[in-house]
């Protein structure tokens, strides 16, 4: 009895030792929505670059729209990147290039008055390098500016970048009818079946002969990457496309293409990326967040995290913001505020697309304060049954969710969703939002906790939550 009695004692001030002698663990809340937005914002800020320039003029590039000024601008970026770093300036004329491969510690600087040129021909892209290919690795034609593992690097400027890409050459390549017998689509196939089988990326080699069209501006695996002020014209396929990159801003750019997959900025298995102040006018979606494809996306396995997308403006394109198709690796936290939608040629405001041969998660996705003058389509849609549908084992999820305070004047749907029966899209909150000439009813199947708080349509027909 004494000995039990001693046992209690002792496990009582064992107690009172804990709780009045060793503080208690104090564990921050988990900040969600907007409350984390400034703290994720904070975190990505453009890098900066010695004061020093290296003129490609004095590296034998000539702007006279004849000469190849190729090696002209990769010997100034090797040695501006050998001096510690700086600007490699390309002064006011019209130079024409092949690849243009960036490296540490430099900012390709396009002045005002200054073009850019791309070549159209092929064999200027080569040797191929490490690339992803539609969410899929593989050793490709090089794009038209690459960094490969490079740190704090730049495109910059008030000039133009022009890719020259048209139904003449790169665009072709897309295939269809009129695009006679050349075609990406033997090519892309292989590649897809070369990451289902999970072929060594070494030996996923296309490049000559498979059609697959390069991307224009590629940074791989790199930190530290600013794109500012300057055009981007005519791609061959996504104008830029950072891959699995850090801290990336894009600030005050345009890109117009209306060519085959011409999206405007792709960010793909990246954290910590600011589009801000940008124009989009494109021939496929404006911004499209990625996070690789299928199997090949679920080995790399990198989600795309903390996109931030401010004060833009978008013009035509399939989805004003898109999230997916490649989404295998997931995809969060992705904040949008203060930009304006408008065109008859867009079909969506924020449109995220999966299905269960894609599946990964998608969460976490806020946008506020979005005026859309019209669109041809939905203003939000969220789609399970994305090209190839609901025939796969990898059942997508799609999660919190949020509008607040967008304007749509023109719309086919103000909503538009389609999850599956077993997977549901959860917590989607419509709040103090206004969506006018809306010509049908919301599309709302298999959706879980759908909040609409203070939305005005004028849709009369209510619609039906399956």
């Amino acid at each position: 009895m004494i000995f039990v009695l001693r046992s209690v004692v002792f496990a009582f001030l064992c107690c009172l030792l804990v709780i009045f002698i060793v503080p208690a663990q104090q564990t921050e809340p988990v900040r969600q929505g907007w409350d984390a937005y400034s703290e994720i914002a904070k975190q990505i800020s453009p890098p900066a670059f010695p004061q020093k320039d290296f003129p490609v003029t004095k590296f034998g590039a000539i702007g006279d729209d004849n000469t190849d000024c190729t090696s002209a601008f990769k010997k100034a970026i090797e040695q501006c990147h050998v001096a510690g770093g700086g600007r490699v300036v390309v002064p006011k004329g019209i130079y024409l290039t092949g690849a243009i491969h960036l490296l540490s510690n430099v900012n390709l600087y396009i002045s005002k008055d200054a073009v850019v040129k791309f070549s159209t021909d092929p064999k200027k892209y080569l040797p191929v390098v490490y690339v992803r290919w539609e969410g899929v690795e593989c050793m490709n034609y090089s794009p038209l500016i690459y960094a490969f593992e490079q740190e704090n690097i730049a495109v910059t400027g008030e000039g133009i970048l022009d890719g020259q890409a048209s139904n003449e050459n790169w665009w072709s390549w897309k295939g269809g009818k009129d695009a006679g017998k050349v075609s990406q689509k033997e090519a892309r196939t292989k590649l897809n079946q070369m990451g289902e089988k999970n072929v060594l990326v070494a030996q996923r080699i296309f490049g000559e002969g498979s059609y697959l069209r390069p991307n224009f501006f590629v940074p791989y695996r790199c930190k530290n990457i600013l794109v500012h002020g300057v055009t981007f014209k005519n791609s061959p396929m996504w104008f830029l496309n950072p891959e699995l990159c850090t801290n990336v801003s894009v600030i005050g750019v345009t890109t117009d293409g209306n060519g085959p997959n011409n999206d405007g900025c792709d960010p793909e298995s990246c954290t910590g990326v600011l589009i801000k102040n940008c124009f989009f006018n494109t021939g496929d979606d404006c911004i499209a967040i990625k996070s690789g494809r299928n199997n090949d996306g679920r080995r790399v396995n990198v989600p795309c995290v903390n996109i931030i997308v401010q004060g833009c403006r978008m013009k035509n394109g399939h989805g004003g913001v898109s999230l997916g198709s490649e989404c295998s690796g997931d995809i969060r936290n992705i904040y949008a505020e203060n930009d304006t939608m408008d065109s008859p040629m867009l079909d969506r405001m924020l449109r995220i697309k999966t299905n269960s041969i894609r599946g990964g998660v998608i969460e976490n996705v806020y946008f506020r304060n979005i005026v859309v003058g019209q669109v041809a389509d939905a203003v939000m849609q969220i789609d399970y049954y994305y090209e190839e549908g609901d025939a796969g084992s990898f059942t997508p999820h799609v999660r919190n969710v949020e509008l607040k305070n967008i304007e749509s004047n023109k719309s086919k749907f103000a909503i538009w969703i389609r999850g599956y029966e077993r997977s549901p899209a959860v917590n989607v909150n419509v709040e103090n939002c206004t969506f006018n000439n809306v010509a049908e009813a919301n599309v709302l199947e298999n959706v879980r906790n759908l909040s609409l708080i203070n939305v005005k349509t004028s849709v009369a027909v209510k619609s039906s939550v399956k």
